[in-house]
This record gives C-alpha cells, sequence and structure tokens, in this order.
C-alpha cells in the first residue's frame, strides 16, 4: 500500500468552492466537458466548465443525488428524493417523474449509477432530510436498490439497506459493486443484466465509512469515506492500492473527468465538517495518471 505522494496521484485541488451542505452525484459529461453534481440538502444541481471554471446552479423542490446520462446527451437523467425525472439543462426542461421512490418521503433515493445494458439503479434509504433541507436522522433499514429498465420496468434486488451508496460496475461488466454505509461494508455481485448472491468485498476500514465510488479502467475501485478524509483505490484482489488523503473530512463521491478521463472529481460534505474546513462541501480535483471509464447511459426509448 502506498500513499498518494510520489504514486501517480497529485493533490487535490478545488475547483469549486461552493459550502454544500452535501456534495454528491458527479458527472463528468463528455460532449459539454463539464462536470455535473448535486448538493443534496440544498435541492441543487451544479455544472463546472474546468477550461473557463465557471460553476452554473439550478434549484429544484426536493433533495437532488444524482446526475447521469441519457443515450441523448442533452437530456440527463436526474434523481431526485422521490423518484427520477429526465432533464435538459439548456432552457431547464424537467419532465415527468418515470421512477417513484416507493414510501417517499419517510425513505428516499440515495446514490444511482446505469449499467452497462442501458438500465438505471437507484438505491434507496431512510430520508435524512427535512423538508427544509436541514439535516435529519438517518438510521435503520429501510433502503432498498432497484433497477429501472428502458421500457420502465422496475425490479427490487435487495432490502434491508441502510445507506445504500457506490453502485458501480467492473470494466468487464461481470462486476458489480454495492455498499451499505451504515453497515460499513462494500459488497461484489456477479452481473448479467441482474446480480447475484453477495461476497463481502471491502469492510471496516477504520477511518470514515463507505460512500460513493467510482471504478477505473483497471478494474480498480475509488472508494470515498465519508468522515475519513481520504479516498481509497482498492485492487479486485480487494487489497489497498493507495489511500489518497483529502484537505477535508466528509468525501462524498468521484468520478473520472477530462479528455483523458484521468482527473479525478470528488464531492464533499460541509455537514458536520469542523468550522476550521473552509474548503468543506467543495468540489476538488486531482490529477492522476490513471484512467476512468467513460459514463454509461440511461437508454431513452
Amino acid at each position: 500500500m502506498s500513499s498518494a505522494r510520489h504514486s501517480g496521484i497529485g493533490d487535490a485541488v478545488c475547483a469549486a468552492p461552493v459550502g454544500d451542505w452535501c456534495g454528491e452525484g458527479v458527472l463528468w459529461h463528455p460532449e459539454e466537458k463539464a462536470v455535473y453534481w448535486t448538493d443534496v440538502n440544498r435541492f441543487l444541481i451544479h455544472r463546472f466548465t474546468p477550461h473557463n471554471g465557471c460553476v452554473k446552479t439550478w434549484f429544484f423542490e426536493e433533495p437532488v443525488t444524482a446526475v447521469l446520462m441519457t443515450s441523448r446527451y442533452e437530456t440527463l437523467v436526474v434523481v431526485t428524493g422521490s423518484g427520477a425525472i429526465l432533464w435538459q439543462a439548456a432552457g431547464d426542461v424537467r419532465g415527468e417523474p418515470f421512477f417513484r421512490v416507493p414510501n417517499w418521503p419517510s425513505v428516499r433515493a440515495n446514490d444511482a449509477g446505469v449499467d452497462p445494458h442501458g438500465s438505471l439503479w437507484i438505491g434507496t434509504m431512510r430520508n435524512n432530510v427535512n423538508p427544509d433541507g436541514s439535516p435529519g436522522e438517518a438510521g435503520g433499514s429501510d433502503g432498498g436498490l432497484f433497477r429501472i429498465r428502458p421500457d420502465g420496468t422496475v425490479t427490487e434486488h435487495l432490502r434491508n439497506v441502510g445507506i445504500a451508496n457506490t453502485v458501480v460496475w467492473s470494466p468487464d461488466h461481470t462486476k458489480f459493486y454495492f455498499a451499505d454505509s451504515l453497515a460499513d461494508k462494500i459488497e461484489v455481485f456477479e452481473f448479467d443484466g441482474g446480480i447475484s448472491t453477495p461476497r463481502p468485498f471491502f469492510n471496516n476500514f477504520g477511518r470514515g465509512l463507505p460512500d460513493g465510488s467510482t471504478v477505473d479502467s483497471g478494474g480498480y475501485l475509488w472508494n470515498c469515506r465519508y468522515g475519513g478524509s481520504c479516498i481509497l483505490r482498492i485492487a479486485p484482489d480487494r487489497s489497498i492500492d493507495r489511500v489518497i488523503e483529502m484537505p477535508t473530512m466528509n468525501i462524498t463521491n468521484c468520478t473520472f473527468g477530462g479528455d483523458d478521463l484521468k482527473t479525478l472529481y470528488v464531492t464533499t460534505a460541509a455537514v458536520g465538517a469542523p468550522p476550521a474546513e473552509r474548503l468543506a462541501g467543495s468540489l476538488f480535483a486531482i490529477e492522476t495518471e490513471f484512467a476512468g471509464q467513460p459514463e454509461a447511459s440511461f437508454k431513452i426509448v
């Protein structure tokens, strides 16, 4: 195991000091050469364009937890607390929900991803966001994991989840990774369009809890540690390859972007961070020698 320094990974640089209460759902949009991400508690979507350093923000009426590509590059999936909609940033055109979270508002959507076949996967959790956006209590095992096919068919694949995070796939499309943050565990499933019985992948690290992740083109899982001030690069054999130290405590999600997919964009949360952490809630950028995978797209039929 090595630290990030002298290991092909640069320092974390603040790209956008937006002060998110809970930054999440980060996406690299290759056609726009832009980063989209959300602030769950402030009901926001941000877009950062690295070439000019500009940030644009859109306001929503409920928590927003993820932004994902579709087969139409001008249209995105927006995962909200209550479900999922199609959205066009140009003109701020918002569709009607095509998926609704069961038991909303006591349960809300959290992390999400698109599989190699173009289906949308959404994990849920007990709703810890009050109607005014202030933090509520998480806990219990009210969450689950749902697959939404392009034709609208919904399948519930997991139940009794605490906080659903890490909805990502291996480069060869045969493995699916999923985390329950409250249980402090990341599991791996065989994937063939659906998922098999889970096997333990990475548990009880000791620094924070597992939050969002991405998988690079070499099959290594990059896991953000909420409360742990770091990101782990975990090998397919479950060993820790690198620990990337971060300047803030609550690291929430990450994805690779840039023309060569070698810039890691990282979201963070200001909620619960020490007052001295002036950059808590920022979007960070880390230059690496590792390439990510292209974003998968939800198929619009």
